[in-house]
């Protein structure tokens, strides 16, 4: 029975040690004794963990309460909107929000042409194990990628002995795509959920890119980047060559276990102070006449871009 009383303090594990995802669909999401609920049309109430895990995919049929969203943002819990299955990816809610000074930090990186280049070099070395060529620019390094990324697809699905063509499909007509593309879309749409969310912990911003540019996603799928060919295309091909009767929730069970298996979580937000401090510039100071908030905030809960 419910009382009055306040509740305690929120208490969000660091992204690091939470769950990874969680597909939540046909149900309103809502708040019951400071903690989770999803009812459903009988009026079932299921419970989920605050602030243990990183990222709520909310398929069609969700309904998000005040409430849910308010406490989503506190416990640093990202609510991600996706299509039936997870294959669409149409939104998020953002759970805490950039922090000023890491937010002009990735800035000052990404409007500086020098340290841009250093990071993209960086985010080269980490994704394929060997240093960047020297003397290449971004557009270069962007083309000597992109071939050995046809070349980790064509290898990937040979060992799993799928067929591939190329990457392709169509947003407006996902059921079209051949069935490794629907499980590629499937599996990738899980890393973009989590990645966004330690990014956003983290207290950077997901708009602000180095190799991808003008998307609200490019930092997303920079850094996702970096770990997809080792988590989710595996998976993908994987699951294609079982060919399941429900394609996109056994990549989704098997992403959930593969995030698990290679401890994603904790390499995340590492993995983007790593990508950062490589185009060697220093944080920008404070302006010494900046205005100071008129309520001073709490120390944040979680990670440092959590709100709470």
């Amino acid at each position: 029975m419910n009382d009055d009383r306040p509740l305690p303090p929120l208490r969000p594990l660091p992204i690091r040690e939470r769950r990874s995802i969680l597909f939540l669909d046909k149900g309103r999401l809502d708040v019951q004794d400071g903690a989770f609920v999803l009812i459903d049309k009988n009026g079932v109430r299921v419970h989920v963990p605050v602030g243990g895990v990183a990222c709520l995919m909310l398929e069609p049929g969700i309904r998000v309460s005040h409430a849910a969203s308010a406490l989503a943002a506190r416990a640093g819990t990202l609510l991600v909107w996706v299509g039936e299955a997870g294959v669409r990816l149409y939104a998020a809610g953002q759970p805490g929000g950039a922090r000023s000074d890491r937010l002009l930090y990735q800035a000052r990186l990404a409007l500086d042409a020098d340290a841009r280049l250093k990071v993209v070099r960086k985010m080269f070395e980490i994704r394929f194990g060997e240093e960047a060529p020297q003397r290449r620019s971004i557009e270069q390094l962007r083309g000597i990628e992109g071939v050995r990324v046809r070349t980790l697809y064509e290898r990937l699905a040979a060992r799993y002995n799928v067929t591939w063509k190329a990457r392709r499909y169509d947003a407006t007509d996902w059921d079209r795509g051949d069935l490794p593309n629907r499980c590629l879309s499937a599996a990738t749409a899980c890393l973009y959920g989590i990645t966004e969310a330690a990014i956003l912990a983290a207290g950077y911003a997901p708009a602000i890119g180095f190799l991808h540019s003008g998307k609200p996603l490019s930092f997303v799928y920079d850094i996702a980047d970096l770990f997809k060919f080792e988590t989710v295309v595996p998976v993908a091909f994987e699951s294609a060559a079982k060919n399941p009767s429900h394609p996109e929730m056994a990549v989704r069970h098997r992403c959930r276990d593969a995030f698990r298996e290679t401890r994603l979580l904790r390499r995340l937000i590492p993995a983007i102070e790593d990508v950062l401090a490589a185009g060697g510039l220093e944080p920008p100071e404070e302006p010494k006449d900046a205005q100071p908030p008129a309520l001073p905030e709490p120390e944040p809960l979680g990670d440092a871009g959590h709100r709470g």
